[in-house]
């Protein structure tokens, strides 16, 4: 029996929901509704908040899915969707909320040096494996300033390539790739001290 690629399961699925299938719609929310909270979630930082994100997401989906040409994929789509949704309800919660792409001017060719140079990316995969360091990993990544934050979730722990988390952003390749690199470096420089602590009785054995 063949197999259906992602494209086309993602083709079927949205001409059954085109076709006012109900049992589609269940199953887009059942097939993407863990990934969007997970972003819904880093995003809001609170499970009440992500979980109405996650619920105007797909609301506004099926209402709009008319206007879905599929040139991108369902997820991809859904992930521009909650994204606006979150900025949308962090604005009006805090009415002088500025995201960073309205505080910071990029400049892409920018170089940013970090002020700890421990590199603790090159540390044994045991020392990743205890719920303290899991704990610091989780608090620095929900500290990232809001629109890098949605890049490295996006990219690193959703896996979406660069372009699909472009088209899920709404914005161009360049950027992606620039805020991917502050935030890895932004992470750099928060744990680097944690790490140089974790690490030294390990270098004095």
């Amino acid at each position: 029996m063949e197999v259906m690629s992602e494209f086309d399961s993602d083709r079927h699925l949205l001409a059954r929901i085109h076709a006012g299938d109900r049992t589609a719609c269940a199953e887009c929310i059942d097939k993407h509704g863990d990934n969007i909270y997970r972003l819904a979630l880093q995003l809001m930082q609170n499970e009440a908040d992500a979980e109405d994100v996650v619920q105007e997401t797909f609301m506004n989906a099926f209402r709009a899915i008319d206007s879905f040409e599929g040139r991108s994929s369902i997820s991809t789509w859904l992930y521009r969707i909650a994204y606006n949704a979150a900025m949308g309800k962090l604005r009006k919660t805090y009415p002088n909320y500025l995201s960073i792409d309205e505080t910071l001017n990029e400049k892409e060719g920018e170089k940013i040096v970090p002020r700890e140079l421990f590199d603790w990316c090159c540390l044994p995969e045991s020392d990743f494996a205890t719920d303290e360091v899991r704990e610091k990993l989780q608090q620095a990544i929900r500290d990232i300033p809001e629109t890098l934050r949605s890049v490295f979730v996006l990219r690193e722990l959703e896996g979406l390539s660069t372009q699909e988390t472009a088209d899920a952003l709404d914005v161009s390749l360049d950027v992606v790739k620039t805020r991917l690199r502050r935030a890895r470096l932004w992470l750099r420089e928060r744990l680097s001290t944690y790490f140089a602590e974790t690490a030294a009785p390990t270098m004095r054995e």
